[in-house]
């Protein structure tokens, strides 16, 4: 599984709406197809789910789930292009929207705290 964002606009980070859960906000991300290189998978993903293009940046690290059996490399991406319409809106109505950093805490610690990890470990590394 891959992690897109966080993506962070200034301070700002994209989340999704869940496909099993609308009212709730996610860290865009997916299922590595085979033969595919975990950054491919990431730029696919974020287009596929939250309708942005963009420069893929460093790889904030590999979080795994003993519990879930998966690991999940998450990486950071600059997003240049926002379109009016994606897959993902079009067949099954999921948002995008941008978020404070601490709004996008607030709104992960409710249905992914796991995901809250990935925005941590960013936070953590701008500092160092």
């Amino acid at each position: 599984m891959i992690g897109g964002p966080p993506f962070i606009k200034i301070h700002w980070v994209l989340l999704v709406t869940s496909s099993r859960r609308p009212d709730s906000w996610i860290v865009p991300g997916g299922g590595v197809e085979p033969e595919e290189e975990p950054s491919v998978t990431a730029t696919r993903e974020v287009l596929e789910e939250a309708g942005v293009i963009g420069k893929l940046g460093r790889s904030l690290g590999v979080f795994e789930s003993r519990e879930h059996k998966h690991r999940t490399e998450v990486y950071v991406m600059i997003v240049t292009e926002e379109l009016d319409e994606w897959e993902d809106s079009r067949t099954i109505g999921r948002k995008r929207q941008w978020f404070t950093v601490e709004e996008a805490l607030e709104k992960l610690a409710k249905h992914k705290p796991v995901q809250r990890h990935y925005l941590q470990q960013l936070l953590r590394s701008k500092l160092t």
